[in-house]
């Protein structure tokens, strides 16, 4: 198999959207263990962002985008499991997924199972697998706990809150706009706050009539840290995944102390999906939540590839409603959306 060239986003210093580019790239036949893949969906994540501005700093250049659903082209040497036409998706810690095609190691994709579009796959792997070790892993939420979600209208946020009303849990969500309270109420939120209008500590605390939260998900970041600290019961445990406003800010350990002896953790996707093993199981959990319709994928926004920058700059606005994916121009991925 002879190399053969697709089109990509590129993106050659860090900065703002305006800094990706529509870019020819050549593609070399699959390696050792490696599937190719042609692209039919690709995720977009706040992930993504923070590759492209440098806050997390990667080699240039690089194409950004971590998850992907698509049909394989071609095998490499050694891959066992997989054939031509199979439909797949896959979530990885190496960035490169706005392309058309690409090659990616066999160990980090798995099969979709009927009922499963290709839209909602990419939408999934690493948000719906995020909420998965959030709430079954990072900390395993039982029936009654309240659980407090940042961003709850949000790709992950409502993944998180419909995956925490199957188990059982008291939810409360925060959004930023008006628009987006009834979506976290449709999503499963019992309970929504408005950031900017509502105290959000001491709604917390009314709701819970003063027991306050389990557990909070924050992926906001510094302009939320100290108040979902303020929201947790003692011993609760605060879960910061994600800098939306930029990074938290340095605490010093006495401050988890002060608040009750609480437990703060930053966990990351790749460190729960380490083994082959690890990534299937929590799929199969996955998937089977999205065909039994306990978990509902919203598509808020679909753009082209090749508009990545304008996916961009609405998801950083907070423009977003649920979560947005890229559709490679390719006419024939139409039969698979």
């Amino acid at each position: 198999m002879r190399s053969e060239s697709t089109n990509a986003i590129v993106f050659h210093e860090h900065g703002s959207a305006e800094v990706l580019k529509w870019e020819r790239k050549e593609l070399p036949p699959p390696g050792r263990g490696e599937l190719q893949l042609r692209h039919t969906a690709i995720g977009v994540n706040f992930i993504d962002i923070y590759d492209r501005s440098g806050l997390y700093p990667r080699p240039l250049p690089e194409t950004p985008g971590r998850e992907a659903a698509g049909v394989v082209v071609a095998l490499g040497p050694g891959v066992r499991g997989f054939k031509p036409g199979q439909r797949v998706a896959y979530v990885v810690a190496a960035a490169g997924a706005y392309s058309e095609r690409r090659n990616i190691g066999a160990n980090h994709v798995v099969k979709l199972p009927a009922g499963i579009a290709d839209e909602q796959a990419a939408a999934l792997m690493l948000k719906g697998l995020t909420a998965e070790y959030l709430l079954r892993r990072t900390y395993r939420v039982r029936r009654g706990e309240h659980v407090l979600i940042h961003a709850a209208a949000g790709g992950v946020g409502s993944l998180v809150t419909q995956w925490a009303r199957v188990l059982g849990a008291r939810v409360m969500g925060i959004v930023g706009t008006e628009a987006k309270l009834a979506v976290a109420k449709r999503q499963g939120c019992h309970q929504v706050f408005l950031a900017g209008r509502d105290d959000i500590v001491e709604s917390v605390r009314r709701y819970t009539r003063g027991r306050m939260a389990d557990v909070v998900y924050d992926s906001v970041g510094k302009d939320t840290f100290i108040e979902s600290l303020d929201c947790l019961r003692p011993r609760g445990m605060m879960v910061s995944f994600g800098n939306a406003s930029g990074p938290p800010p340095a605490i010093a350990p006495l401050e988890l102390a002060r608040r009750g002896s609480l437990f703060l953790t930053r966990p990351s996707l790749f460190d729960y999906i380490v083994t082959r093993e690890a990534l299937e199981a929590a799929a199969r959990a996955m998937f089977a939540l999205v065909r039994a319709k306990k978990l509902r994928v919203h598509i808020g926004q679909r753009y082209a590839l090749a508009d990545a920058a304008q996916a961009h700059n609405d998801l950083e606005t907070r423009r977003t409603i649920g979560a947005s994916v890229l559709i490679p121009a390719d006419p024939a991925d139409a039969a698979h959306r």
